[in-house]
């Protein structure tokens, strides 16, 4: 069982689409995971190969202190964003973009 950071599943999917207590038995449509400064890229990959492997449609994988994030789709392939570029939400979250510099903590 993995507990990503964030993470977002639609209301429809749940279990007679009332919110659990507890743990989610589902898979989320959306895993967020945001780089911890002592996080490996190996375990990091491990994580989004296991969500993927488990029905997650999006994966987003944001590093502060790199300023930077990649997405992953249900094909396992990985789009590089700087801070400039778009968050998307796709078929997961139709109509949603956010800067990704938007969401992350303010430079001193």
């Amino acid at each position: 069982m993995r507990r990503p950071d964030a993470s977002f599943v639609s209301y429809g999917r749940l279990p007679r689409e009332n919110p659990p207590l507890g743990n989610v038995e589902v898979a989320p449509d959306l895993a967020v995971e945001v780089v911890s400064p002592h996080d490996l890229y190996s375990e990091l990959h491990t994580k989004v190969r296991e969500y993927l492997a488990a029905g997650v449609r999006l994966v987003w994988v944001i590093d502060p202190q790199d300023r930077s994030a990649v997405t992953y789709g249900p094909d396992g392939a990985g789009t590089f964003l700087t801070e400039e570029g778009l968050l998307v939400g796709g078929d997961v979250l139709p109509g949603f973009a956010c800067r990704l510099g938007d969401v992350l903590p303010k430079q001193a």
